[in-house]
């Protein structure tokens, strides 16, 4: 497992900030890729000394939601033709209502869900989200998790089990909160 954390730090150590940004384009976009191979190491690096703190944030974020556009707009331009193979019309436009109602809300909390952060844009591509709306609340949700996992790189370094564990106990507690938030929503709005 050594092995295997210090092949990821010297990884992203050697791709530096436009590294970070890509790989966090390809997590967000529909690509399997998980944030946490990247954001974790460069906190690491940042802690180290060896990259900028706010940097890495920064190219973490921006990544992120570059992906996350990227993933919109091939919903907008393609997602109901795509769609409509696999889905009737009727659901396809219960999907876009529901989206106009509730996207914020949507793509803020999806952006913190693992599994669901890398597609929670193509509903709001296909439901035609408004762009400011969407690029809001994709930050947003973006940089809460960039920020988690970069902290735990820079915390915990090299500490690979310890990151693991507190890992597993901010994703409960983050889906936890999520489901309060959802709820208080839901509550609010009825």
């Amino acid at each position: 497992m050594h092995e295997i954390v210090d092949l990821l730090v010297s990884t992203i150590g050697s791709l530096g900030y436009f590294g970070i940004f890509a790989l966090m384009f390809l997590e967000s976009s529909f690509f399997p890729f998980p944030s946490e191979v990247v954001m974790i190491p460069a906190g690491y690096l940042a802690y180290k000394g060896d990259m900028n703190l706010a940097l890495v944030l920064l190219s973490g974020i921006l990544g992120s939601l570059a992906g996350a556009w990227f993933n919109y707009l091939l919903a907008l331009k393609f997602g109901r033709k795509f769609i409509s193979k696999i889905m009737s019309n009727e659901k396809i436009d219960k999907l876009e209502s529901y989206f106009k109602i509730h996207g914020h809300i949507s793509t803020f909390t999806g952006r913190l869900i693992p599994g669901i952060r890398q597609y929670i844009s193509f509903p709001a591509g296909l439901a035609k989200m408004n762009s400011i709306q969407f690029t809001l609340y994709t930050t947003l949700g973006a940089s809460i998790w960039a920020i988690i996992l970069t902290m735990l790189g820079y915390y915990l370094g090299a500490n690979q089990e310890l990151i693991s564990v507190y890992l597993k106990q901010i994703t409960v507690a983050t889906l936890i909160l999520l489901s309060v938030l959802v709820f208080w929503y839901y509550k609010k709005i009825k």
